[in-house]
């Protein structure tokens, strides 16, 4: 089980179901997540490069 970084939501994964670098989808906010440690699973944002180009400009 891990949670959205986003949302907080739980997410029903377990360490032996997924590898690092894997991505997911939450599936409550729809963010899209990484996989940075599978033991136990951890899960960050993957920031839109849009996004950050948009930051940039302010």
């Amino acid at each position: 089980m891990a949670l959205c970084p986003e949302c907080e939501a739980a997410i029903d994964v377990e360490d032996d179901e997924v590898e690092e670098g894997q991505t997911l989808d939450c599936p409550e906010c729809g963010a899209e997540l990484e996989v940075v440690s599978t033991n136990p699973v951890e899960l960050n944002t993957i920031a839109d490069e849009g996004d950050e180009e948009a930051e940039d400009e302010w």
